[in-house]
């Protein structure tokens, strides 16, 4: 079996091994562009990059998920009729 030789800092990430780069990136749930903008911000670091990642996640506003008008339009009906939801 053909074994990499190890490369040194195990909590440093390396940016030219893409198996690292990909299993970062699954469990952080980034793009390879949001990876490389936050190893920019916070440096290579594999715990300082997971840090800024949670910090800029929580930082994103959450989608307004809007009713469609034909739920609205249901709803309506149903509180105009009386008995029907019971």
């Amino acid at each position: 079996m053909h074994r990499r030789p190890f490369s040194g800092a195990r909590n440093k990430l390396d940016l030219n091994d893409r198996v690292q780069v990909r299993i970062v990136r699954k469990r952080l749930k980034v793009t390879d562009k949001q990876l490389a903008s936050l190893v920019r911000t916070a440096g290579d670091s594999i715990a300082a990059v997971s840090k800024e990642a949670g910090v800029r996640h929580r930082l994103t506003l959450p989608v307004n998920r809007v009713p469609s008008a034909e739920m609205v339009a249901s709803v309506k009906e149903a509180e105009a009729t009386p008995g029907a939801l019971s």
